[in-house]
């Protein structure tokens, strides 16, 4: 993975900030889709139900910035850098699919996560 290339110092920082940002936001909303099975699993439908709201909150973001998020605007303003992984510190794969891939994990969540509450 080659780093990013900022146009200089400042903006270094700046985009380094951003993509540490944006990589402890996402790890708390791909943990969130992780856990919301297993707490349905465990019975703990509260704790799923409000991992979901959180969840639905980002994805109303997404949807109100044209399904991108607003951190990459920000980070685009400091690089002239590209890459699926520019804005943010996970391998270009993930980056790439992110949305995709939890997207679907989290589709799948929420409809085991309804036919819990329906049957509870």
């Amino acid at each position: 993975m080659t780093p990013p290339v900022a146009r200089g110092r400042g903006d270094a920082r700046a985009l380094a900030a951003v993509r540490l940002l944006h990589t402890a936001i996402w790890a708390f909303f791909a943990s969130s889709i992780l856990v919301i099975p297993v707490t349905v699993w465990l019975g703990q439908l509260v704790a799923a139900l409000w991992l979901s709201v959180f969840v639905w909150g980002e994805v109303l973001v997404l949807v109100l910035n044209r399904m991108r998020c607003p951190l990459t605007t920000l980070a685009a303003r400091y690089t002239d850098d590209r890459a699926d992984n520019f804005d943010i510190c996970l391998p270009r794969w993930l980056a790439r699919y992110n949305q995709r891939l939890f997207g679907t994990l989290f589709a799948l969540s929420q409809f085991q996560l309804g036919w819990a509450l329906l049957i509870d």
